[in-house]
């Protein structure tokens, strides 16, 4: 699952709300432009809206607004602690602003407080009832305290108001895959890829059709991670056991060699990769890449049983 961030963005077209314009020499600050700038990096977010508070040029929600953007922008640096400090002072320059409590509760839900993040979503939703990115994060909360039902009728509300955001609805089909829902999961999923064609919606996809036994689909969708991100080891591992599922095992071998080139870390590549060796007749191939998995995780069993195959005790 995935929670959102709401950036005050904008604000220069919600200034037509305050009780007098923004100044033109503030509209046209970089400064100001950098701290909401939709794809400001999280470091240069941070230092500009630092620039706009400490300039005390803003008041009322603009100012609000730079201290909302600073705090996204620590969290997005994991700097909690002071992006909570960052958006409880958002909350007390204006405590009608959704997207600070918004952002706030994400702040409690990366710290497991998800009581306290489900709260500032209900105030967030209260103040905006159409309040799209609220009802996809109180979605999350949900799922993660294992209301799978609330979390879907939250999900199912941020799509409703807003059908373009493309994470409800990877969000939901998340949610429909652990409801066992496969045909509402892949719905999901094929509706956010073709808003915007990424990896997770790929991933995610691929584990429904691999789990529902639809293989050449889960393949097909795991190509498609390589094609977009080819140095993601994600793609090439899970097509890889794919492969090996359909027998195919030079090209389940060939996908973990990919997949060991990108994270030589993982356990599960080194020791599908042996059986792809063993079964491949390349038996002193299987055997390193089984004690090479047993390095990094003493008790697998798979792995322990592939050298007993080999005749090797461990």
């Amino acid at each position: 699952m995935r929670i959102l961030p709401c950036l005050a963005a904008a604000l220069l077209g919600a200034a037509l709300t305050l009780p007098k314009p923004p100044q033109a020499a503030a509209a046209d600050d970089p400064s100001w432009q950098t701290c909401i700038g939709a794809t400001t990096a999280p470091g240069d977010r941070v230092a500009s809206c630092t620039t706009v508070i400490d300039g005390r040029t803003e008041t009322g929600r603009r100012l609000a607004g730079a201290y909302c953007n600073r705090g996204h922008g620590l969290t997005e640096k994991r700097e909690l602690d002071a992006a909570l400090a960052d958006l409880n002072e958002a909350i007390r320059l204006d405590p009608a602003f959704a997207c600070a409590y918004t952002n706030r509760g994400r702040v409690y839900a990366f710290r497991q407080d998800l009581d306290h993040a489900i709260a500032d979503y209900d105030e967030a939703i209260r103040i905006d009832p159409a309040f799209a990115l609220a009802y996809n994060n109180r979605g999350d909360a949900w799922l993660n305290k294992g209301d799978l039902d609330r979390a879907l009728a939250d999900l199912g509300l941020a799509i409703k108001y807003n059908p373009e955001l493309l994470t409800a609805y990877g969000n939901r089909g998340f949610v429909y895959y652990r409801k066992h829902d496969a045909a509402h999961a892949i719905a999901d999923f094929t509706t956010e890829i073709r808003l915007e064609p990424n990896v997770l919606a790929y991933l995610n996809r691929g584990n429904v059709y691999r789990d529902a036994e639809q293989l050449d689909r889960a393949a097909a969708d795991y190509g498609e991670v390589t094609k977009i991100a080819p140095t993601d080891a994600r793609g090439w591992r899970n097509r890889g056991l794919v492969r090996l599922f359909q027998g195919n095992n030079k090209g389940g071998l060939a996908d973990y060699d990919k997949a060991l080139q990108y994270d030589p870390a993982d356990v599960n590549s080194w020791n599908n990769r042996g059986q792809a060796k063993l079964r491949l007749g390349d038996k002193k191939g299987a055997a390193a890449d089984f004690r090479k998995a047993l390095e990094l995780e003493p008790d697998l069993k798979t792995a322990k049983a592939g050298l007993a195959r080999l005749g090797e005790v461990r």
